[in-house]
């Protein structure tokens, strides 16, 4: 029987596998990584954006026990809070919310109170954020974005998120960079747990 050449392939001496929602998460988990001094291709951890939590399930055949990766492959990844349900009907066989208190991170998902923009905006603080964008050369742009009467009245932190998700292109380039504007220390919680648990640090 010829096999589907679309099906997934193994990726040889893979390990783990971090899965992301989007590009932006993929950028942010590398950036995390470096900062931390985490080699992932040396420790055989793959980044998987697996195009938004409705396809989590797929992931999961994917990546997960009898997939194209194998049975030992570990796995990891990081969870929008709006998203939580998605992810515990894969997870949990049908269920709604987690089993029982901390069964997400058990199971290596953790869950961002928001997104993971949002879990960065929050660490850099809004000063910090916008000076990344002086940096980048998107400072004046973004106070055009603030004047707009649909975004005038919100909290600088919320344009702060809109601005940055407007394009997909922006939301990648400062998936990356927002992290690299961090100390390790300061990394968000569900981001570098997903990294740690992952690389089993």
């Amino acid at each position: 029987m010829s096999q589907d050449p679309t099906a997934p392939k193994p990726v040889p001496g893979a390990v783990a596998a971090i899965l992301v929602e989007g590009r932006s998460d993929e950028a942010a988990v590398r950036a995390a990584a470096r900062l931390l001094d985490l080699d992932l291709e040396a420790a055989g951890v793959l980044v998987a954006p697996i195009g938004g939590a409705m396809a989590f399930r797929r992931a999961l055949a994917e990546y997960g026990p009898g997939g194209a990766h194998g049975d030992g492959l570990r796995l990891a990844g990081l969870v929008d809070v709006g998203e939580v349900r998605h992810t515990c009907r894969a997870l949990f066989d049908g269920l709604d919310d987690e089993p029982y208190d901390g069964a997400l991170a058990h199971a290596g998902f953790f869950v961002c109170k928001r997104d993971l923009e949002d879990e960065l905006i929050r660490a850099l603080g809004a000063g910090r954020v916008q000076a990344v964008l002086d940096d980048r050369g998107d400072l004046d742009r973004f106070r055009t974005f603030q004047h707009q009467p649909a975004h005038r009245d919100e909290p600088v932190t919320d344009q702060l998120r809109r601005f940055l998700g407007t394009t997909a292109g922006r939301k990648i380039a400062y998936g990356a960079h927002l992290v690299e504007a961090l100390a390790p220390g300061e990394i968000p919680t569900p981001l570098r747990s997903a990294v740690e648990h992952a690389i089993q640090r």
